[in-house]
Protein backbone atom coordinates (compact mmCIF):
# COMPACT_ATOMS: atom_id res chain seq x y z
CA UNK A 1 0.00 0.00 0.00
CA UNK A 2 1.41 3.31 -0.91
CA UNK A 3 -0.42 6.55 0.31
CA UNK A 4 0.62 9.81 -1.32
CA UNK A 5 -0.26 13.15 0.23
CA UNK A 6 -2.04 15.58 -1.66
CA UNK A 7 -0.11 18.90 -1.77
CA UNK A 8 -3.19 21.02 -2.73
CA UNK A 9 -5.35 20.41 -0.23
CA UNK A 10 -6.53 24.04 1.40
CA UNK A 11 -5.47 24.27 4.95
CA UNK A 12 -7.49 25.61 7.93
CA UNK A 13 -6.81 28.52 10.12
CA UNK A 14 -5.60 26.94 12.86
CA UNK A 15 -1.53 26.01 13.35
CA UNK A 16 -0.33 22.94 15.61
CA UNK A 17 0.31 25.54 18.09
CA UNK A 18 -3.41 26.65 18.65
CA UNK A 19 -4.19 22.78 18.41
CA UNK A 20 -2.00 22.46 21.81
CA UNK A 21 -3.56 24.85 23.37
CA UNK A 22 -6.88 23.76 23.08
CA UNK A 23 -8.49 21.55 26.19
CA UNK A 24 -8.79 18.38 25.64
CA UNK A 25 -12.92 17.41 25.84
CA UNK A 26 -13.94 15.69 29.30
CA UNK A 27 -15.73 13.30 27.76
CA UNK A 28 -12.65 10.77 26.38
CA UNK A 29 -13.12 12.41 22.95
CA UNK A 30 -10.33 13.31 21.28
CA UNK A 31 -9.24 16.95 19.54
CA UNK A 32 -7.31 16.24 16.54
CA UNK A 33 -5.68 18.73 14.29
CA UNK A 34 -5.87 17.71 10.18
CA UNK A 35 -4.74 19.99 7.96
CA UNK A 36 -5.40 23.12 9.90
CA UNK A 37 -9.15 22.70 10.97
CA UNK A 38 -9.76 20.59 14.23
CA UNK A 39 -11.62 17.34 14.38
CA UNK A 40 -12.99 15.97 17.06
CA UNK A 41 -13.61 11.91 17.05
CA UNK A 42 -15.98 10.30 19.50
CA UNK A 43 -15.13 9.09 22.75
CA UNK A 44 -13.38 5.47 22.19
CA UNK A 45 -16.08 2.63 23.29
CA UNK A 46 -14.86 -0.14 25.70
CA UNK A 47 -13.44 -2.66 23.25
CA UNK A 48 -11.52 -0.05 21.36
CA UNK A 49 -9.86 0.71 24.66
CA UNK A 50 -9.56 -2.71 25.16
CA UNK A 51 -7.65 -3.29 21.82
CA UNK A 52 -5.62 -0.59 22.57
CA UNK A 53 -4.56 -1.28 26.19
CA UNK A 54 -3.60 -5.08 24.87
CA UNK A 55 -1.41 -3.49 22.23
CA UNK A 56 0.40 -0.42 24.64
CA UNK A 57 0.96 -3.78 26.96
CA UNK A 58 2.55 -6.31 24.32
CA UNK A 59 4.55 -3.27 23.25
CA UNK A 60 5.61 -2.13 26.34
CA UNK A 61 6.61 -5.15 27.56
CA UNK A 62 8.95 -6.08 24.35
CA UNK A 63 10.63 -2.76 24.91
CA UNK A 64 11.60 -3.86 28.27
CA UNK A 65 12.22 -7.41 27.29
CA UNK A 66 14.72 -5.94 24.54
CA UNK A 67 16.66 -3.85 26.93
CA UNK A 68 15.79 -0.47 25.36
CA UNK A 69 15.79 2.65 27.94
CA UNK A 70 15.40 4.61 25.26
CA UNK A 71 12.36 3.76 24.08
CA UNK A 72 9.07 4.07 25.42
CA UNK A 73 5.40 3.06 24.64
CA UNK A 74 2.88 5.60 25.02
CA UNK A 75 -1.09 5.17 25.03
CA UNK A 76 -2.73 7.94 23.63
CA UNK A 77 0.52 10.64 23.26
CA UNK A 78 -0.46 13.72 21.12
CA UNK A 79 1.92 14.06 18.10
CA UNK A 80 3.09 17.43 16.12
CA UNK A 81 2.43 15.53 12.74
CA UNK A 82 3.40 18.35 10.79
CA UNK A 83 3.59 21.58 11.20
CA UNK A 84 3.87 23.25 7.61
CA UNK A 85 0.71 21.26 7.04
CA UNK A 86 -1.05 21.98 10.82
CA UNK A 87 -1.33 18.45 11.64
CA UNK A 88 -1.56 16.94 14.73
CA UNK A 89 -3.08 13.55 15.83
CA UNK A 90 -3.27 11.63 19.24
CA UNK A 91 -2.43 7.65 18.20
CA UNK A 92 -4.24 5.03 20.62
CA UNK A 93 -0.30 4.18 20.73
CA UNK A 94 2.65 5.22 20.04
CA UNK A 95 6.48 4.16 20.53
CA UNK A 96 8.95 7.19 21.73
CA UNK A 97 12.44 7.42 21.27
CA UNK A 98 14.10 9.51 24.14
CA UNK A 99 13.05 12.15 27.02
CA UNK A 100 8.86 11.12 27.70
CA UNK A 101 8.43 14.12 29.79
CA UNK A 102 6.78 16.06 26.96
CA UNK A 103 3.01 17.14 26.45
CA UNK A 104 3.66 16.51 22.46
CA UNK A 105 6.12 15.11 20.69
CA UNK A 106 7.76 16.14 17.53
CA UNK A 107 7.23 13.21 14.63
CA UNK A 108 10.62 12.84 14.34
CA UNK A 109 10.80 10.86 18.01
CA UNK A 110 7.73 8.34 16.75
CA UNK A 111 8.69 4.97 16.05
CA UNK A 112 5.78 3.57 15.46
CA UNK A 113 1.95 4.20 15.41
CA UNK A 114 -0.88 2.20 16.58
CA UNK A 115 -4.50 3.08 15.47
CA UNK A 116 -7.65 1.36 16.59
CA UNK A 117 -10.53 1.96 13.83
CA UNK A 118 -14.03 2.30 15.38
CA UNK A 119 -17.39 2.67 12.97
CA UNK A 120 -17.05 6.00 13.63
CA UNK A 121 -13.57 6.57 11.83
CA UNK A 122 -14.63 7.19 8.21
CA UNK A 123 -12.48 6.31 5.02
CA UNK A 124 -11.60 9.87 4.80
CA UNK A 125 -10.05 10.45 8.09
CA UNK A 126 -8.07 6.93 7.96
CA UNK A 127 -6.31 7.87 4.23
CA UNK A 128 -5.52 11.02 5.61
CA UNK A 129 -4.08 9.80 9.11
CA UNK A 130 -2.20 7.01 7.32
CA UNK A 131 -0.91 9.81 4.88
CA UNK A 132 -0.10 12.02 7.15
CA UNK A 133 1.68 9.57 9.26
CA UNK A 134 3.48 8.59 5.99
CA UNK A 135 4.49 12.38 5.57
CA UNK A 136 6.12 12.62 9.16
CA UNK A 137 8.38 9.76 8.03
CA UNK A 138 7.12 7.64 11.15
CA UNK A 139 8.96 3.96 9.79
CA UNK A 140 6.14 1.90 11.51
CA UNK A 141 2.45 1.68 11.69
CA UNK A 142 0.03 -0.57 12.95
CA UNK A 143 -3.96 -0.19 11.90
CA UNK A 144 -6.89 -2.39 14.03
CA UNK A 145 -10.34 -2.79 12.81
CA UNK A 146 -12.99 -3.98 15.36
CA UNK A 147 -15.47 -5.69 13.00
CA UNK A 148 -19.12 -6.92 14.84
CA UNK A 149 -19.00 -10.00 16.06
CA UNK A 150 -15.48 -11.16 13.90
CA UNK A 151 -11.99 -11.24 15.31
CA UNK A 152 -9.76 -8.40 14.80
CA UNK A 153 -8.41 -7.52 11.78
CA UNK A 154 -4.69 -6.17 11.98
CA UNK A 155 -2.67 -4.79 9.54
CA UNK A 156 1.34 -3.68 10.01
CA UNK A 157 3.17 -1.20 7.48
CA UNK A 158 7.05 -0.43 6.82
CA UNK A 159 8.00 3.00 5.89
CA UNK A 160 9.21 2.71 2.19
CA UNK A 161 10.34 5.58 -0.14
CA UNK A 162 6.71 6.18 -1.66
CA UNK A 163 4.66 5.78 1.31
CA UNK A 164 3.87 2.13 3.76
CA UNK A 165 4.50 -0.86 2.54
CA UNK A 166 1.85 -3.93 3.79
CA UNK A 167 4.04 -6.45 5.50
CA UNK A 168 1.18 -8.26 8.01
CA UNK A 169 -2.34 -8.79 7.66
CA UNK A 170 -4.29 -10.82 10.09
CA UNK A 171 -8.44 -11.59 10.46
CA UNK A 172 -8.75 -14.90 12.07
CA UNK A 173 -7.08 -14.33 15.18
CA UNK A 174 -3.38 -14.94 13.89
CA UNK A 175 0.14 -14.55 16.26
CA UNK A 176 1.80 -12.00 13.94
CA UNK A 177 5.17 -10.68 14.19
CA UNK A 178 4.82 -7.25 12.91
CA UNK A 179 7.37 -4.92 11.37
CA UNK A 180 8.11 -2.60 15.52
CA UNK A 181 11.32 -0.81 16.57
CA UNK A 182 11.85 -4.00 19.03
CA UNK A 183 10.81 -7.80 18.29
CA UNK A 184 7.34 -8.50 19.04
CA UNK A 185 4.59 -11.21 19.16
CA UNK A 186 1.08 -10.33 19.00
CA UNK A 187 -2.01 -13.07 19.28
CA UNK A 188 -4.53 -10.74 17.36
CA UNK A 189 -7.38 -12.89 19.15
CA UNK A 190 -6.69 -11.10 22.28
CA UNK A 191 -7.53 -7.70 20.75
CA UNK A 192 -11.13 -8.58 21.40
CA UNK A 193 -13.70 -9.38 23.92
CA UNK A 194 -16.65 -11.28 22.88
Amino acid sequence: MTVEVSMFQPLGPMTVEDWLVEDQPDDGSRLELIWGYLYMTPAPTGSHQYAAGELFAVLRDAIREAGRDDLHALPGAAVKISTPFRTGVIPDVVAVVGDVNHVSFEPEAVALAVEVWSRGNNREERDTKIAAYAAARVPYLWLVELPTGKPARFWAYTLGQAGYRQEVYAEAGETVAPPAPVSVAIDTSTLRLY
